[in-house]
């Protein structure tokens, strides 16, 4: 029985569908200061509002401008809450265009930008009146949160416009290439900023992304230009400095070996015909390299701009085509094995060539055409998206931008239809001083944009690579021990713990760096992985490391999963992944500094759910189960004028209870793993409240031991209580390794550990919806939308010789599963 592998098992779907109401209430009610001086409180904002109002009048007299309201600022008092929602009112055309804090600390206060039309100039008046003159049925101040909450009003500027760590950047008199965030993603405005720019003789990229609620253009202006937008526009939400992309020039080693690549090349098949593909949106590929030439045809050789070919200008997308394909190139090199190839690869140049290097750019407009012209020539083909480019800067600390909010939107396919897989490197520490300080520095590293995209599976670096033999660098020592986290890697723990997702979710190999005498650091062509070189007449091998290099391992691994099983979902891939991973003992070691939930949540932000292992995303073994079901959920409904939480799925597990119960205190683990994409809306509007990016949230629950089906129901779904009370969490809570600290993001994963016949009883897990933008933002009409999740569940118990697999596949209905053959993985 030992060593025998099969397939997993897929579930037909929930055992139970049932109306959901969350018991959770959403925290704690906001902090808003209590005002003392009513009478003197609404004079003091009167006034102000007054005083914003008149600086507007004169303003438009003097520039003669023809626009149709105004943007106001509302303050927070500092250490409180500002009541922003409030400050909103849709149908009168008041919108809110922007909520950011300043300030540290108790002096932190929260400010909103808020757009007024004239027509409505007294409506921010009236409740200030009403507030002072009048009382609820419970006897207090009308409009009572909100104003109590405001402790300034003001006319907005140009900073009100711009987040606050960021207005070192705003453009002075050099006009510089800036994100316009417009307030709708209707074409009208767009078109009516478009005539304003070109009026004010701005340089004006023609691409548009769009968001809900939001869209954006690229703009070359200074300060004063920019000035002059806030004050005729009627439309801006927001400014944001664009990005540099970070590229990678790494020094070519000249190890020719022609013959190596021949007798690689008759080891290697290739099938006739491929419909699984990865697609790198990079440099461009030079697939005239033999070891290319088999996977990357000429008509899958894509630009976003013709003038700029499809050839690889700088070598960075050749080195990730031989990893996507290969893996590193040190591994089958090294072997007599025989290699099988069943992927093919696409490339879409999304970087022009010199000496047009590292423009400032609407990268995710660049990303979607270079998606765009793959899918276009090929539709049909199963592929997995590799964007292994990253900018420059950290200013992002988690948040949405531009580049990541266009990727989180193709990947959901809420738009089109088309859920898409897209891998994305973390982005690299790449300062020596930063390798000298390893590996404190890689905690304040944080991993690069797009990198914070939620739906993409963000890839850092961990390494092995420890082998020094260069004879020039006597003294020198790896810096990371075999095992650690990559001297390369950056992480995201500088981000909000509870708001932002996990990033990255994985780490694959990524190359080590030297330290050698007085300190010096060096990163050493031998602790680096081996692939293909665009330069022929160089060589053919070239040396590759940092997230790029893993981001390529990663969607070779994504890619091998979808040719074992051709018809799961992207988001059930992305599972997988992240389902078969482990932390090596040395990064618990580096980074776990005890086994409590608090010091998991550490270490997820640091290297995510750890390392991907192949073999365990693809089979079970006899004394290893894996459940996988795929599903769609109606998360939100509308009933009787309100918008609530509608569907839970329910899922009886078909457990191999008596075998489980039969080990009795034998220690067992079970993994859940929860996959699903959401629609972004990635305008900063109430990114105080973590499910406003996101358009809704799933969660996971498990039964505990020995509690029945009624009352797991009932401490999970409110709706089902019969009278009320609440019975309580079980101490199934104790069992798991992470916790509350897996619930952000779009894809959860915990590990629960205990006696097996606990869990011979613990055998439903619920599925339910949190809040989010579907629900939150009606006039969106997306409330009664469905999402698609993954859900992977698998037992793990101690000895080969138990079988777990075979009771639970005869209860699927699976009378005789098949083993597989694996040779080589």
């Amino acid at each position: 029985m030992a060593g025998l592998l099969y397939h997993h098992i897929f579930l037909p779907g929930p055992t139970s569908i049932q109306d959901f109401t969350n018991p959770r209430r959403g925290g704690s009610k906001p902090g808003i200061p209590s005002r003392e001086d009513r009478q003197g409180h609404s004079d003091h904002l009167r006034k102000r509002l007054d005083q914003a109002w008149s600086e507007a009048s004169e303003k438009q007299a003097v520039a003669h401008v023809d626009r149709q309201g105004v943007y106001i600022e509302f303050a927070g008092e500092s250490g409180f809450d500002l009541a922003f929602q409030s400050l909103e009112a849709t149908r009168s055309g008041i919108r809110l265009q922007n909520v950011r804090k300043e300030g540290e600390g108790a002096a932190q206060h929260t400010l909103a930008t808020v757009y007024i039309p004239y027509a409505k100039r007294g409506h921010f008046l009236k409740k200030i009146q009403a507030y002072a003159t009048e009382l609820t049925k419970k006897n207090k101040p009308k409009n009572a949160k909100l104003i109590n909450s405001i402790s300034d009003i003001r006319l907005a500027v140009l900073e009100s416009f711009w987040r606050p760590e960021d207005q070192t950047l705003i453009p002075a008199d050099v006009p510089e290439w800036t994100e316009a965030w417009l307030s709708s993603d209707q074409d009208e405005v767009v078109a009516r900023f478009e005539t304003l720019s070109a009026s004010l003789d701005l340089e004006l990229r023609d691409d548009v992304l769009r968001f809900p609620e939001r869209s954006v253009k690229l703009i070359r202006a200074n300060r004063r230009q920019l000035e002059e937008l806030v004050e005729r526009s009627d439309d801006i939400a927001e400014f944001r400095p664009a990005k540099e992309v970070a590229t990678f020039y790494i020094e070519l080693e000249n190890k020719d070996q022609l013959d190596l690549v021949k007798k690689f090349l008759g080891r290697c098949s290739f099938d006739d015909e491929v419909d699984v593909a990865v697609c790198l949106l990079d440099t461009g590929v030079n697939n005239g390299h033999p070891l290319l030439q088999p996977v990357l045809a000429d008509e899958d050789l894509h630009t976003v701009r013709e003038d700029w070919q499809t050839g690889d200008h700088d070598g960075h997308g050749t080195l990730i085509a031989g990893t996507a394909a290969y893996g590193d190139l040190l591994v089958p090199l090294g072997s007599s094995n025989a290699i099988r190839v069943t992927h093919c690869l696409e490339s879409a140049k999304i970087l022009p060539p010199s000496p047009e290097q590292n423009p400032k750019h609407l990268w995710g407009h660049l990303t979607l055409q270079g998606i765009s012209r793959a899918e276009i020539q090929a539709p049909e083909r199963r592929r997995i998206i590799c964007l292994a480019v990253t900018a420059k800067d950290d200013r992002d600390r988690g948040r949405p931008s531009s580049w990541s909010g266009a990727i989180d939107d193709a990947a959901s396919g809420y738009e089109d239809d088309i859920r898409r897989l897209i891998v994305v490197s973390a982005g690299n520490v790449d300062n020596p001083d930063h390798w000298r300080n390893y590996p404190d520095d890689n905690l304040t590293n944080e991993v690069h944009d797009p990198g914070q995209a939620w739906n993409a599976l963000t890839v850092g670096a961990w390494t092995e690579k420890t082998n020094i033999v260069d004879p020039t660098l006597a003294g020198y020592v790896p810096i990371a021990p075999a095992g650690g986290l990559s001297p390369y890697s950056t992480t995201s723990m500088t981000w909000s713990a509870r708001k932002w997702p996990i990033k990255p979710e994985v780490v694959f190999e990524g190359g080590n760096v030297a330290r050698g005498p007085n300190d010096s650091v060096l990163d050493s062509d031998d602790l680096k992985q081996l692939s293909t070189n665009s330069d022929l007449q160089v060589a053919y091998f070239a040396p590759f490391c940092a997230t790029s290099a893993a981001s390529g391992e990663a969607a070779r691994m994504a890619a091998q999963i979808r040719v074992e099983y051709p018809d799961i979902w992207p988001e059930t891939v992305r599972a997988l992944i992240v389902h078969s991973a482990e932390w090596t003992e040395v990064i618990k070691q580096q980074f776990l500094p005890n086994e409590s939930k608090q010091g998991y949540a550490r270490l997820l932000r640091v290297c995510g759910y750890g390392i991907p292992n192949l073999r365990r995303a693809l089979y079970c073994a006899s004394n290893s189960l894996t459940l996988i079901s795929e599903a769609s959920l109606h998360p939100f409904d509308k009933r009787d004028g309100r918008y609530v939480t509608r569907d839970m799925h329910l899922y009886r597990l078909p457990w191999p209870a008596e075998v489980l119960t039969g080990l009795g205190a034998t220690p067992v683990t079970m993994r859940v793993t929860l996959s699903y994409f959401i629609e972004p809306s990635p305008g900063e509007i109430g990114w105080e409240n973590r499910y406003r990016y996101a358009s809704h949230a799933l969660r996971f629950e498990i039964n505990g031991s020995g509690e029945s089906q009624e009352e797991f129901v009932s401490r999970v779904n409110v709706q089902a209580r019969d009278d009320g009370t609440h019975p309580g969490t079980t101490g199934a809570a104790q069992n798991w390794t992470i916790g509350e600290a897996r619930n952000v993001g779009s894809i959860h994963s915990d590990i629960w550990s205990g006696r097996a016949a606990d869990l011979a009883s613990s055998n439903m897990i619920a599925i339910y919806p949190a809040g989010g933008w579907w629900r939150e933002r009606t006039n969106q009409n997306r409330w009664n939308k469905s999402c698609r999740y993954a859900l992977i569940v698998s037992i793990q118990t101690p000895g080969e010789e138990v079988d777990i697999y075979t009771p639970v596949a005869i209860q699927i209905g699976i009378q005789s599963p098949i083993v597989i053959e694996v040779p080589h993985l």
